[in-house]
């Protein structure tokens, strides 16, 4: 999914690009990014098809790639429907298929 990030380089100066997630979830994702962050880092996350912003903590930084950076972020409040993905959908879907004896 693609999104906007806003946030302050490595160097303190603020940037904002449009990157892409690798893995997202409830509780947050990671991310491709080109600027330089560290861990602890804050940035805020626009979903473009909702507007939505959630700000988020940089957990994890890996190793510098020709597409970027991957960035781990949490997100500081609870926003499970952000990434417009039902996260309990497969666990009620297992819990209404009849159970084997």
């Amino acid at each position: 999914m693609k999104l906007q990030a806003l946030g302050r380089s490595h160097a303190g100066k603020k940037f904002r690009e449009v990157c892409e997630t690798l893995v997202v979830n409830a509780h947050g994702g990671l991310l491709m990014l080109r600027h330089e962050v560290v861990n602890d880092d804050m940035l805020v996350l626009v979903n473009p098809e909702t507007q939505e912003e959630q700000e988020c903590r940089i957990v994890f930084t890996g190793d510098s790639g020709a597409k970027g950076i991957r960035v781990g972020v949490e997100f500081l409040t609870p926003a499970p429907h952000f990434w417009g993905i039902d996260f309990d959908a497969p666990r009620q879907y297992f819990e209404s298929l009849p159970q084997k004896n």
